[in-house]
């Protein structure tokens, strides 16, 4: 399970325009946790940069374990 999950998109789910692939139908699949889900209704090119700008500056990525991922398929 995912412990974080953001959604944006410009589909409105009142029409069906998301096609059931909203964030609550994955937390009933057990792939995101309820409680720190968010669908933005927005244009990702307006408000993308302002999510990962306030990511950035929280600088929650200090703490982080540092991931060596060309190790990755090397046995």
């Amino acid at each position: 399970m995912h412990k974080y999950a953001v959604q944006i998109t410009v589909a409105d789910t009142r029409d069906g325009a998301c096609s059931s692939s909203t964030l609550k139908e994955a937390s009933s699949w057990g792939k995101v946790d309820v409680t720190k889900e968010q669908m933005v209704f927005a244009e990702a090119t307006s408000v993308l940069p302002l999510i990962a700008s306030d990511a950035y500056h929280r600088e929650n990525w200090k703490n982080r374990k540092k991931r060596n991922f060309s190790q990755l398929f090397m046995s």
